[in-house]
């Protein structure tokens, strides 16, 4: 999570109820998150995250999954407990205008990802390229767009394809547009996540576009997991709800990047 200053004074120990209230928050904010994660963000033992997340798994607030814990909401049919609903709406509609007519899209998941593909057109045409089971389920409901689903062996983490025939297809293409949810971005440190195999993918989805878009709520911003997916320069979009023009943005904008 965020990097934390040196000077900052040590956290205040949190009762239960306002610890399973922060995880919650985080994990919907981030979608997903590892048990190490959360133990530098609130302070206190694995043993005890564990134990709250086990306990908010079985309130139905969260889902665990291998190592760390997961949005109820990225969970097909938990559409209406998705998170920041209305921002990643804004954020939806502005990435309506990177569309064209018969391109090619390289596509990742999430919620800010369903809530785009939701708003496509049905008239649109297009072939979108995902490596997202339930991205390309979404697609479906797209009469004219041609959906392919990249296959191979699925991460319990992101619900993306990442064995090695993943890596083999997307060497071999080069789409138009790749548009990428992420689960923390700092102008410094860039794009990051917490699962090796998704990053990995994620750095091929990149490096098979021409131009690549970022999706993400502001409250993502400035924020930092444990590995590098990709320098902030190395994206050509920044789709927030913020306006362009917004105080909090101006640092990305000194990055080149155009904002939306």
């Amino acid at each position: 999570m965020a990097n934390n200053n040196s000077n900052t004074p040590a956290p205040v120990a949190l009762q239960k109820k306002e610890r399973k209230k922060l995880i919650t928050k985080q994990v919907n904010i981030h979608t997903r998150l590892m048990f190490t994660d959360l133990v530098k963000l609130i302070d206190v033992s694995e043993d005890t995250i564990r134990r709250d997340v086990n306990e908010l798994a079985e309130e139905g607030q969260v889902i665990r999954i291998k190592g760390g814990v997961m949005s109820s909401a990225y969970h097909i049919g938990h559409e209406s407990q998705t998170y920041s609903q209305q921002n990643k709406g804004i954020i939806a509609d502005k990435t309506l205008q990177l569309l064209k007519e018969d391109m090619i899209v390289l596509i990742g998941g999430g919620t800010t990802i369903r809530e785009f593909i939701k708003k496509i057109p049905p008239t649109l045409r297009a072939t979108f390229i995902t490596v997202n089971v339930l991205t390309a389920v979404e697609l479906l409901d797209k009469p004219m767009i041609k959906t392919i689903m990249i296959g191979g062996q699925i991460s319990t983490y992101s619900q993306m394809t990442v064995s090695g025939e993943v890596f083999q297809y997307l060497s071999n293409i080069k789409a138009d547009l790749c548009v990428l949810g992420i689960n923390a971005i700092d102008t410094n440190s860039g794009l990051t996540d917490s699962d090796w195999e998704t990053i990995q993918v994620k750095k091929a989805m990149i490096n098979a576009a021409d131009k690549v878009a970022v999706l993400t709520i502001s409250e993502k911003m400035n924020s930092v997991m444990q590995m590098k997916i990709a320098d902030v320069n190395e994206i050509d979009y920044l789709i927030t709800e913020l306006p362009p023009d917004s105080p909090d943005l101006q640092a990305y904008k000194a990055k080149n990047l155009t904002l939306l």
